[in-house]
């Protein structure tokens, strides 16, 4: 057909190393709280099949690394035998639908309290400044926050340790890679930014110091799965869990110049719109500094929509645009971009309920016989 529309910008392919996208719609890490005792759940396997399709990157929503990285009910962990054998059939129903699945790891540091502690004690951090509570993911619930401990120098090694073991289980768990959370306040970027990291050791000061956690992190993880199977998610600009920084151009330029001496596959940025959880607001910054000094694939979050996510491609400000909330409703986004269809609401009451069907799998397909 000489008529035919030409392919819309997000749905073009793209080769991210040696994966070949058929598209450019990631599904975004989502904590859901659906992983009962932090095990992932037979549920997940319906979940995350229906967003996967041939050639599209999924990424999991945020997984612990140990038993000190937990701060939410029922977050799943990839640090035990049971939980790396429980991810097993749900990376095999992405792979059978052709997807490319990607395993968010992370350690939430003092964003926790001594009642997800291991022996109830204190949570870790680059700090001992406690958090103030604030109102939990359903909005009515407090979420309180023990104050933390600051970790001792030496203590440092055994915390990049669980980040390479837990990318050791996820290559075991069958996943394809794995993404770094360096992002939104939690114990990366409790040592990335300054408003929080007050550590007067070689992980604290300086930029270079402030960031060498994130990169002795991500050193392991490469020297153990390979550079070619590591991403990371870093939000400079965001301001979530009291972690803001003074100079967040300077620091997302110096991250990315030195994540290319790694070699790692993508960097994962949320938009400097989106400075605090869930809100857009008008930002004169931009992430293409960071864009164009990244070598490998870059990854743009935060507050996309169909329209705006085709130009950010269109104009080369990302390569992949992930969506959220979303893809979170509407399990065949992709589809529905293509066609230009209506999209279903999300119903954010459901984003972090138990229930393992409501507001999870059941939101509808444009074909509700799929």
């Amino acid at each position: 057909m000489a008529n035919q529309a030409p392919t819309l910008p997000l749905l073009t392919p793209y080769k991210m190393g040696k994966f070949d996208l058929s598209h450019r719609v990631v599904l975004a890490p989502l904590t859901r709280q659906r992983s009962y005792g932090y095990v992932p759940q037979p549920h997940a396997i319906l979940y995350y099949s229906q967003r996967a399709s041939k050639g599209g990157l999924l990424i999991t929503e945020a997984t612990g690394v140990s038993d000190t990285a937990q701060g939410y009910p029922d977050t799943p962990g990839i640090w035990t035998k049971e939980q790396v054998e429980a991810w097993k059939p749900i990376v095999n129903a992405v792979h059978a639908k052709g997807g490319v699945f990607f395993c968010q790891i992370w350690h939430v540091g003092r964003v926790s309290n001594t009642g997800f502690q291991p022996d109830g004690q204190a949570p870790i951090s680059s700090t001992d400044k406690s958090l103030t509570p604030e109102k939990g993911s359903n909005g009515i619930d407090v979420m309180q926050f023990t104050p933390p401990r600051r970790l001792r120098t030496d203590e440092i090694p055994q915390i990049v340790n669980d980040f390479r073991l837990a990318a050791r289980n996820a290559m075991e768990a069958g996943f394809d890679g794995v993404e770094i959370h360096g992002a939104h306040g939690y114990l990366i970027d409790q040592f990335l930014k300054d408003q929080v990291n007050d550590r007067t050791d070689q992980y604290g000061g300086s930029l270079e110091k402030r960031c060498r956690f994130a990169l002795d992190i991500v050193e392991a993880v490469v020297n153990e799965i390979g550079a070619d199977k590591v991403g990371i998610r870093l939000s400079p600009f965001a301001d979530y869990m009291e972690s803001g920084d003074s100079n967040p151009m300077e620091l997302g330029l110096y991250l990315v110049n030195s994540l290319n001496k790694y070699g790692i596959l993508y960097c994962h940025m949320i938009e400097p719109r989106m400075k605090t959880l869930g809100e857009k607001i008008e930002c004169p910054h931009s992430l293409v500094p960071m864009r164009k000094a990244f070598n490998g694939t870059f990854i743009a979050a935060g507050g996309f929509d169909r329209k705006d996510g085709n130009n950010a491609v269109v104009e080369g400000r990302a390569d992949l645009i992930a969506f959220g909330r979303w893809f979170l409703a509407n399990p065949d986004l992709p589809k529905r971009f293509e066609l230009n269809a209506p999209l279903n609401k999300y119903i954010r009451d459901t984003f972090y309920v138990s229930d393992p069907v409501l507001g999870y799998t059941d939101y509808p397909f444009l074909d509700s016989t799929a």
